[in-house]
């Protein structure tokens, strides 16, 4: 038997995936010898294909589940074999295998071929993540499992805040059930616990920038451009980022020990930037910030008062930061 599970909502066909491995130890395999995850990213070739070829270990059927296969770099002798073997039934009977794969993007010719035969198993299902009212009523059907109740106010504010993010709603609703055991949820409840709205491609800019990568800097920038943001904006997440390492290190030079906690306390800032913007801050001095800040602040006022390339001007700025 062969079963496809894939899609973008990643958190769903994960938690089908559990389901069916948890069926499978129930009937057939409750000291769980015949179930093998395989991760392909990490697994060689000749081990996946033996473990393919290996009867049961007493017992009737095995349960074998290939990660990320046709999304893996350099697996393309490995997905053209077992594109043969499916095509001719050459997988064993004995075994049960299901193949798991994340937002799926097939790049290669054999590995399309591959997508394109599992998608016609009879037993394929893609994840597709779920918006309006089925993002509603898949939020409510969470709530309940984990014996919570929410007011129509605060679901409301969870679909447009959080969106179809289940990772993190998931994550989210079971702190606000152990934290309002037997109470009604509340949007003010919400509030304490989401984590601010943060791009993690500004994180990885400031990285880049102490590293001095120039080539990934431009790179990461280019690709902002293509998701429509303007040279201003980038400007703009960059100087708050820069003000924010500049408040922590001035806060640091005073007290060292500071906790993260104390910090986003103390500075107003919500603690998720703190814990994201304290390993960056170790790799400069003050007076690096400063100059940097002040830096881009200039750039804000020439880019609003001049007529020169805004994009132009940036990438100037950045070279200069790298030297």
């Amino acid at each position: 038997m062969l079963i496809f599970l894939y899609g973008a909502d990643s958190y769903r066909s994960q938690e089908h995936l559990k389901k069916l491995v948890e069926k499978f130890k129930k009937e057939r395999d409750p000291q769980s010898l015949n179930v093998h995850i395989l991760d392909c990213e990490k697994i060689e070739d000749k081990a996946i294909l033996e473990e393919l070829g290996n009867a049961p270990f007493l017992a009737e059927k095995k349960l074998i589940i290939l990660k990320k296969l046709l999304t893996t770099a350099k697996k393309g002798d490995l997905q053209t074999t077992l594109l043969e073997k499916i095509k001719n039934k050459k997988i064993s009977d004995d075994n049960i295998v299901i193949f798991w794969e994340e937002d799926l993007k097939p790049k290669t010719n054999v590995a399309k071929e591959l997508y394109s035969l599992l998608t016609k198993e009879k037993f394929s299902q893609e994840f597709i993540p779920f918006t309006g009212t089925k993002l509603t009523t898949w939020i409510n059907t969470l709530i309940t499992e984990n014996n919570a109740k929410i007011s129509q106010k605060a679901l409301d504010y969870l679909v447009s805040n959080i969106g179809n993010d289940p990772w993190l709603l998931n994550s989210l609703i079971k702190q606000l059930a152990s934290y309002k055991i037997g109470e009604e949820i509340t949007v003010e409840d919400i509030k304490l616990f989401l984590p601010e709205k943060i791009d993690d491609s500004i994180f990885n800019l400031v990285d880049a920038i102490i590293a001095k990568q120039k080539s990934t800097i431009f790179s990461m920038i280019k690709e902002q451009y293509r998701l429509g943001k303007d040279p201003l904006y980038i400007l703009a997440m960059l100087t708050r980022q820069i003000k924010i390492l500049l408040q922590i290190r001035d806060e640091f030079e005073k007290n060292d020990v500071l906790k993260s906690d104390e910090l986003a306390k103390k500075l107003g800032i919500h603690p998720f930037v703190i814990k994201k913007s304290l390993p960056l801050v170790k790799h400069f001095t003050k007076e690096n910030l400063l100059k940097i800040y002040q830096d881009l602040l200039a750039l804000d006022t020439q880019i609003k008062t001049g007529l020169e390339d805004q994009s132009l001007l940036l990438d100037l700025l950045v070279s200069k930061l790298c030297l």
